[in-house]
């Protein structure tokens, strides 16, 4: 569907988080998706699905946030990129839209790291 592109290359200079000086980034998406960013506006908050691809999948614990004073966690308690089926979720405001290109704010994923979907960070339903 889509890819990244990103100023940061390797894990080691990912933060943990977006809003923790993640850089903005660019999404280019296949040319056979463009109907689907229809509707996709400047200022939009959307939820971005990524597939880790260079997570480890055989990792089951990890000490949280990397940090070896705290101890082991099962890694669907954590936020861990190393998990099982590894994927990536990441809140982000759209910046701007330029074709099949999408840039968007504070986004801690790799360049190159796959995209698989966008979905509408939707606001509180009425009842009705």
């Amino acid at each position: 569907m889509g890819v990244v592109e990103s100023t940061l290359q390797r894990r080691e200079d990912a933060p943990k988080q977006g809003d923790e000086g993640a850089p903005e980034a660019w999404i280019a998406f296949e040319p056979a998706a463009a109907g689907a960013l229809d509707g996709l506006r400047v200022g939009d908050e959307v939820l971005l699905l990524t597939w880790l691809d260079r997570a480890d999948r055989s990792v089951l614990r990890v000490h949280p946030r990397g940090d070896l004073s705290r101890p082991l966690a099962g890694v669907f308690t954590t936020r861990s990129a190393d998990r099982p089926n590894p994927v990536g979720l990441h809140q982000v405001r759209i910046l701007a839209v330029d074709g099949t290109r999408v840039r968007v704010d504070r986004l801690e994923a790799l360049h190159g790291t796959p995209v698989i979907d966008v979905k509408p960070v939707l606001g509180a339903v009425e009842e009705r």
